[in-house]
């Protein structure tokens, strides 16, 4: 009993070690977008990947537990577009966005983080919405992150 014990707690710790963190480019630099319609982006450049939810060929996060999990998404945006940014999806709806307007500026960073309560297999992932573009480089300008807070 003892040792069932202590194999359930060694799998409930490593089950709950989840974190990731992944820039869109892996080397040049290039701007994505605009696109007739929406594109879920696929971040290659993976700086961690603790527990490997983050899926580095669909872009697509899986929550391995039912827990609260913290989201964050910066972007890049460059002189010559009108609208930049980049949306947080959850199982396919909308939760949050990361977006700016150029007026005259030659760049803006906008940015979006948020909490959400998670049941294990639920997917989040980044979208980038018809007619918007950003840019990205070597420098990791564009990313997309998940932790893992609490198991509920």
């Amino acid at each position: 009993m003892a040792n069932k014990i202590k194999l359930l707690s060694i799998l409930s710790n490593w089950c709950n070690k989840v974190a990731f963190s992944a820039s869109l480019v892996t080397t040049n630099e290039g701007q994505i977008g605009p696109f007739n319609t929406g594109k879920t982006l696929v971040y290659k450049n993976i700086i961690t990947n603790i527990g490997q939810a983050y899926n580095l060929n669909t872009g697509i996060f899986t929550a391995p537990v039912r827990g609260v999990y913290l989201f964050s998404l910066f972007v890049l945006g460059v002189a010559g577009a009108d609208a930049t940014g980049v949306d947080l999806y959850r199982n396919g709806e909308f939760v949050v966005p990361a977006y700016a307007h150029l007026s005259g500026q030659h760049y803006v960073n906008p940015s979006a983080g948020v909490n959400l309560l998670l049941e294990a297999g639920d997917t989040v992932y980044a979208f980038l919405p018809p007619n918007r573009k950003i840019y990205d480089n070597v420098h990791r300008h564009c990313s997309f992150s998940g932790i893992l807070v609490f198991v509920m």
